[in-house]
């Protein structure tokens, strides 16, 4: 087999929880574009379909399925439907996820108990139910990819995120562990500031922050994550599991006091990072300024960061 050919994802059937915008729906353009039928699975029914429907375009076969991931037969359903779909289940990518910002001293055990049962409980239920399925088809294999985060690695959010993300790592290894057994392969994907619907209210003193603490010098994009999720995906990976491949631009790297210099400009420009965030922007319906910036949309995120990097203040 030639090494591109490795990367060929033609004939595959794939979900992708959370796909409707942001990360999850950079994943399922990615899988699209090497080949592959992708399940758009969300909770948002309208941008759902959309989504699908661009998914489509590529040439596959794409079909939208709502899904709360917190909820077995939720999942189980979703299973079902992907299967009666596209035939059989080759790719589970597990991308759902929320955060609810707030000072841990404060925070209530509500809130903890929604970002664990969606960013964790949920994840696990979808990596249960796939390993069903691939253990029901011949051959006997799979690939799962979660979606972590940096936030499992450093402490820049708050417990119930980090603490929910170092889970997604330590499940991934230990499932991981417990499948290989089965040539299922289980990995994750830890991005770092992402330019999705999520951060859409972020000031653009703060993108400015974090592409001067980011070696490769620009904040990263869905596009970012087209190689990682092709090469999980398909069997350029056939021997790696238990990996947490991290998709950061060398964010975590920096421990300088003072932001790094460049020497030559970044590969993507301020301009060319919102591209994407505009386009899920669009797709929800949502107005934005020119820097694709709507502080309306996340208002507790723009607070956080207003108040953190004291904007607005004399």
């Amino acid at each position: 087999m030639s090494s591109l050919k490795l990367f060929d994802l033609h004939g595959k059937s794939a979900f992708v929880t959370g796909a409707s915008v942001g990360i999850g729906r950079g994943y399922a353009t990615a899988l699209a574009q090497a080949g592959a039928h992708v399940a758009v699975v969300d909770i948002d029914e309208e941008t759902g379909r959309k989504t699908a429907a661009e998914i489509a375009s590529y040439g596959v076969r794409s079909v939208f399925i709502r899904c709360d991931v917190t909820k077995k037969e939720d999942v189980e359903s979703m299973i079902a439907r992907t299967v009666e779909a596209f035939g059989r289940l080759d790719i589970a990518v597990n991308n759902a996820g929320i955060g609810i910002l707030g000072a841990d001293e404060d925070y209530s055990i509500d809130a903890w108990n929604k970002v664990l049962s969606v960013n964790l409980t949920g994840m696990y239920l979808c990596c249960q139910a796939a390993t069903r399925q691939f253990l029901k088809q011949n051959p006997v294999c799979g690939k799962i990819i979660n979606t972590a985060s940096m936030s499992a690695r450093i402490m820049n959010c708050n417990a119930s995120y980090n603490a929910s993300k170092g889970g997604v790592v330590a499940m991934t290894q230990m499932l991981a562990a417990e499948w290989g057994q089965y040539n299922i392969n289980v990995n994750c994907i830890s991005p770092s500031y992402i330019l999705s619907p999520m951060h859409a209210s972020t000031p653009v003193e703060v993108r400015r922050r974090i592409r001067e603490l980011t070696p490769l010098g620009h904040v990263q994009r869905p596009e970012d994550l087209h190689g990682a999720i092709v090469f999980l995906a398909s069997d350029a990976s056939n021997y790696v599991t238990g990996h947490d491949l991290l998709v950061d631009g060398g964010h975590t790297l920096n421990a300088w006091l003072t932001p790094l210099g460049r020497s030559v400009p970044p590969r993507i420009s301020p301009d060319e990072e919102s591209v994407q965030l505009k386009k899920d922007l669009d797709a929800l319906g949502v107005n934005y300024d020119e820097n694709g910036i709507n502080p309306d949309l996340k208002p507790e995120i723009a607070d956080a960061f207003r108040s953190a990097f004291h904007i607005g203040r004399d």
